[in-house]
């Protein structure tokens, strides 16, 4: 894999995705509506809810003196873009935008021969928000969980991964790897966590999870180069929660009648990344408690 689209590049996650694989050597292009505050690759401004507009970004060659004119088909496409979250526009426009805008982003990937997606799929997916009235059926929550989508966001998420499941059906050798990201955090974001410990009610609501940018960025870019063919999905956080207090300690006040699975050391994500580690070769580099210590 050497030349990657990312859809979504100029936002929060995908700044840091555009960042980390360009440091890395790979040729990047961000496809977003807005440029990036942080242009470390080409910018192609491009409305992905406009078929044809995707399918000219994914043969976008950049101009004969552009530093991208060799980039042809791509390698793979990193889809990022969407409505981020619940609750930021109303629920019929987002679910309207994240289908139709994964299902152009898919389709012209197969059109165009290219073999490999990485897309931002969702931890709300898995029954999120959580609180004791809407609990977890376990902890760690893994893969295996009930998928559970509460928002139209969430369902629009759970749809792409059937999406995904489909398409690599119709294209046999292609591959769809749904990363269930958690709550994106940058360096900036944990001067608010020192609020949070005292009400652990305030963050349940993904049993204190939360995924560090780069972090993020790791897992994008192992999951372009391992050798999985078809659909599958990864839950991507970070290994530690946004608390100080043991998780088992914050489960038993917060959840108790949840079965725990396995024993939860100290401060453990209750976010399982297990299969991540084991199939992607995931491991989480960065840690709010330790920059914050």
């Amino acid at each position: 894999m050497e030349n990657i689209v990312v859809t979504g590049g100029s936002g929060k996650a995908g700044k840091a995705v555009c960042r980390h694989l360009v440091e890395r050597g790979y040729s990047v292009l961000n496809v977003d509506m807005q440029p990036s505050i942080d242009p470390v690759c080409p910018f192609f401004k491009v409305d992905l809810s406009d078929f044809t507009q995707v399918m000219d970004a994914l043969q976008w060659t950049g101009g004969r003196d552009h530093p991208f004119r060799k980039f042809r088909t791509p390698d793979a496409v990193v889809h990022l873009a969407a409505i981020p979250a619940p609750d930021l526009m109303p629920e019929e426009v987002t679910f309207r935008n994240n289908i139709l805008t994964t299902y152009n982003v898919f389709d012209a990937a197969m059109r165009a021969g290219i073999k490999r997606i990485v897309w931002a799929s969702s931890e709300t997916t898995l029954g999120l928000p959580f609180s004791p009235e809407n609990p977890p059926a376990y902890a760690p929550v893994d893969e295996a969980h009930p998928m559970r989508p509460e928002s139209a966001y969430s369902l629009s998420k759970d749809l792409g991964e059937e999406m995904a499941r489909q398409m690599a059906r119709w294209n046999p050798g292609t591959s769809f790897i749904g990363l269930r990201l958690s709550n994106v955090m940058e360096p900036q974001d944990y001067a608010r966590y020192d609020g949070w410990q005292d009400t652990p009610h305030f963050r349940e609501w993904n049993l204190w999870g939360y995924i560090d940018a780069r972090d993020f960025a790791q897992a994008v870019r192992l999951s372009l180069d391992v050798d999985l063919v078809g659909a599958d999905h990864f839950i991507i956080a970070n290994a530690d929660t946004v608390m100080t207090r043991p998780s088992a300690d914050l489960m038993r006040e917060v959840f108790p009648d949840v079965p725990l699975r396995g024993t939860i050391e100290g401060r453990a994500t209750l976010l399982s990344i297990e299969k991540a580690r084991r199939v992607l070769g995931y491991e989480p580099e960065y840690s709010w408690y330790k920059t914050a210590g």
